[in-house]
């Protein structure tokens, strides 16, 4: 699995297409406490959409940590309905996800692996495992970078 992080930004926009051309899925991240940034989402599903249409979508709120409990729940600005409103008319999965925490990260991973694994079109391919392995490697360390 290739992952390529172009973070969305603007000035890299005509780039992008580089990196998500033959993709097989796309992670569209967005911030829980910025409706601006689930805007620009929808922009990059459009993008994405247009030029691999076969691509699984996989929609990511981050930063659930900062919204998850009842003192800061006043921190959420996208609303977690009009996400899977959205994500069901794009076909797409949703995830809340925390980088602080580990909160989903495992299991929206897991689910792009399992989709990928399970989808006709790549074994026609005869490119997809037999099997498929998603233990955590308990010898390595939970730093972001390690």
């Amino acid at each position: 699995m290739g992952i390529w992080d172009t973070a969305g930004s603007e000035r890299y926009e005509a780039m992008s297409r580089i990196y998500y051309r033959g993709a097989k899925a796309a992670i569209l991240c967005y911030d829980l406490t910025e409706n601006a940034s689930f805007e620009r989402v929808k922009f990059w599903v459009d993008e994405l959409l247009k030029n691999e249409e076969n691509c699984r979508i996989y929609l990511c709120g981050t930063k659930v940590d900062l919204v998850d409990t009842e003192e800061n729940k006043k921190n959420r600005k996208v609303d977690y309905h009009e996400t899977t409103d959205y994500g069901d008319s794009i076909k797409a999965k949703v995830f809340e996800t925390s980088s602080k925490t580990g909160h989903n990260i495992k299991e929206l991973f897991t689910s792009i692996a399992k989709d990928y694994v399970e989808d006709p079109r790549n074994n026609e391919e005869d490119v997809s495992p037999k099997s498929l392995d998603l233990q955590e490697d308990k010898t390595r360390s939970r730093g972001c970078c390690s």
